[in-house]
């Protein structure tokens, strides 16, 4: 991964993504963050041609500065574009005639695990691009990205399982790999259906010795919580249906 695409909108939660993608990346040689902001058309007859240019002119003058202050806390090279039109339709355009490797993009919400499913435009962004985002809580600060675990329901692994993208995050940033299922029909023993998904999750990704947990919970965001804060969980990498 080289090339990490941050949107930005000027607030306090995607400057916080910008920052934290800044130190994510400060040990990748050769990599490129892109500040990206969209802006809406004026469609008032009132606007003139050389008044919208002035809007794209005062965004990239905005974007410049937001540049000149992360190049201090970080070795990637920082570029930006400022587009008008719709957020979920140019970043999908954006991300797949650049070659993006990975959307870097903040959120909120009402707890910290719920921001991982929640918010409208990240579930857009999700939905419509085959490329990894990484979304940052408006508070997260980067310290280090040791261990991370890969939550699966282990049906159908060898199809629904995106391996390319999962090696290519742990080439990138090699942390310890962990892989949770959370299921409330977990009892002592695995069955047979289990054994074999799992088989096939060791059969791809065994190379980087991950750890296996099987949790019973019957509410699947509190078994992931408690799992991440018993752990120390560094970051969360799901697959969203």
């Amino acid at each position: 991964m080289k090339s990490f695409l941050v949107p930005v909108d000027f607030s306090d939660t995607s400057l916080n993504a910008a920052e934290y993608a800044m130190a994510l990346t400060k040990d990748i040689p050769g990599a490129t963050i892109i500040l990206y902001n969209v802006y809406s058309r004026i469609s008032f007859a009132s606007i003139t041609e050389k008044e919208e240019d002035s809007r794209k002119t005062i965004t990239d003058l905005e974007l410049n500065d937001l540049r000149t202050g992360l190049l201090s806390k970080g070795n990637a090279e920082i570029t930006f574009e400022s587009e008008e039109g719709s957020f979920i339709e140019n970043i999908q355009r954006y991300v797949l005639g650049n070659q993006v490797d990975m959307v870097i993009m903040g959120i909120t919400g009402s707890s910290r695990i719920k921001q991982v499913f929640m918010g409208r435009n990240t579930l857009n962004v999700i939905r419509h691009i085959n490329t990894p985002v990484m979304i940052i809580p408006p508070d997260a600060k980067f310290q280090g990205l040791k261990n991370v675990v890969f939550t699966s329901d282990f049906k159908d692994v060898a199809r629904t399982t995106p391996f390319q993208s999962l090696k290519s995050l742990i080439d990138t940033f090699h942390p310890k790999l962990q892989i949770l299922n959370v299921d409330s029909e977990h009892y002592i023993e695995l069955t047979d259906e289990y054994k074999i998904e799992r088989g096939w999750m060791e059969d791809k990704l065994g190379s980087y010795n991950p750890d296996f947990s099987f949790l019973r919970a019957y509410d699947f965001l509190e078994g992931i919580n408690r799992f991440v804060e018993t752990k120390d969980m560094d970051e969360i990498i799901t697959v969203p249906r």
